[in-house]
């Protein structure tokens, strides 16, 4: 089965995330579990797995936008397609997530 992007959600690539990490008008948001972003995780993101997500969306600002990351860029892009259904319009997707990070 093949993914298809999050309408209506820009899609980044790490290098652009990397221009982008000190921005105060901006979300920074891991969606991988506890265990995997105790092991490898970018300075600046919060972690709120995916499967607690719909329950936590509060800690969230809409007037933000919310950067989402994940392992492959797979569960970021559920989360965003999520975040929309909420009510988020600013919303980013790190293409190929932390697998890609250097």
């Amino acid at each position: 089965m093949r993914l298809t992007p999050a309408r209506g959600v820009r899609h980044i690539t790490t290098a652009d995330l990397k221009n982008e990490l000190n921005d105060g008008d901006k979300m920074f948001i891991d969606v991988r579990t506890k265990g995997e972003f105790n092991k490898r995780k970018i300075e600046g993101f919060k972690n709120i797995p995916l499967y607690e997500l719909p329950q936590r969306t509060s800690e969230l600002t809409s007037d933000k936008e919310v950067v989402l990351i994940c392992q492959s860029g797979t569960r970021s892009n559920k989360a965003a397609k999520l975040l929309r259904k909420k009510g988020f319009s600013k919303i980013a997707n790190v293409k190929g997530g932390v697998s890609s990070w250097k």
